[in-house]
């Protein structure tokens, strides 16, 4: 029960009980009402910046696993373009240059994409240049990645085309060493066994005995086997490819067919001397684009360094030539 309060009137010389207006009271209880809900708001305030509430701790935590995430993609996008960096090198200064092939730019391998905003969806956002940024990254690898796949098929093809070449052009001797009695006359001009003439001798004479085995030089088809040619007697023509044709000549007997296909080091014929001889021989031409060439270049597959050498020094003399 709430106290009764009175008040001294001088003009009646009494007490009186005081009475409060509804209106005052109206007033105090607003002026209390908005006092309350004007701490309660500071409270709330100064508790929201030292306490987080459920959602904003379960946020916290969210931001701090996209941000670890991020962290990750980064470092891994660094390391994708390290290694690709890494792989565009050796690309371009072994294996295109191996191959004969042109090296590819850098600018053609880190190119972007020009025309549309790729990004426009991506734009309005808190993190939008972060986010543009981190796409324009990963776009531009994918790109590096398709430009090196094409690049290592090329040089695929490149190898399967060089492996290919190596085997079919001519790279051996097409007489043994040891059934070798000498290498009579080389590439040049040399003096001709019949008539005493100086003149240009377009291929290699190795001398050896009639019935001596006579080699593929390398891969190829057998385009002639005849003594139709004038000077040549029995003799065999392999075609290899790339422009490359190898000649066999005053051989005594085939070990081929026309359009037979040999590898290198397949037995072909034997020596002989048939057509315009002096003596039992072989005599060897290479064709490049049918131009004849020194055959002197094309055994690096079965000599060694210091055969070679020998086979050099009596290539080299100028003597008479056994055709």
């Amino acid at each position: 029960m709430s106290k009764v309060k009175y008040y001294y009137d001088s003009e009646t010389l009494s007490y009186r009980k005081i009475e409060r207006k509804k209106r005052t009271t109206l007033k105090y209880a607003a002026v209390f009402l908005l006092a309350s809900a004007l701490f309660g708001f500071i409270f709330v305030f100064i508790a929201s910046q030292y306490f987080e509430s459920p959602k904003e701790k379960a946020l916290v935590r969210e931001l701090q696993n996209m941000q670890l995430q991020y962290d990750l993609l980064d470092k891994k996008m660094d390391e994708a373009e390290e290694v690709l960096a890494n792989v565009a090198e050796r690309d371009n200064a072994i294996y295109r240059l191996y191959f004969g092939a042109n090296p590819i730019p850098d600018e053609q391998r880190r190119a972007g994409f020009g025309g549309i905003n790729r990004y426009k969806d991506l734009e309005g956002y808190d993190n939008s240049k972060l986010i543009i940024e981190t796409n324009k990254r990963i776009d531009i690898i994918q790109k590096q990645i398709v430009v090196q796949s094409k690049s290592l098929d090329e040089i695929k093809v490149l190898a399967a085309e060089k492996e290919k070449f190596l085997a079919t052009i001519p790279a051996i001797q097409p007489v043994k060493n040891e059934d070798l009695t000498r290498m009579a006359s080389g590439y040049g001009y040399r003096t001709d066994p019949f008539t005493k003439v100086r003149k240009f001798h377009y291929g290699m004479d190795f001398t050896a005995p009639r019935g001596t085995p006579i080699y593929a030089a390398g891969d190829g088809v057998v385009v002639r086997a005849d003594g139709s040619a004038t000077g040549y007697g029995k003799h065999i023509r392999i075609d290899h490819g790339f422009g490359y044709v190898s000649l066999y000549a005053h051989l005594y007997k085939y070990n081929v067919r026309l359009n037979q296909k040999v590898k290198r080091g397949d037995l072909i014929g034997f020596v002989g001397s048939t057509g315009r001889s002096e003596a039992p021989h072989l005599h060897y031409e290479i064709f490049k684009d049918d131009v004849r060439i020194n055959p002197i270049n094309f055994y690096y597959g079965n000599l060694s360094p210091a055969e070679f050498a020998v086979l050099l020094e009596k290539a080299s003399l100028e003597n008479q030539s056994l055709d």
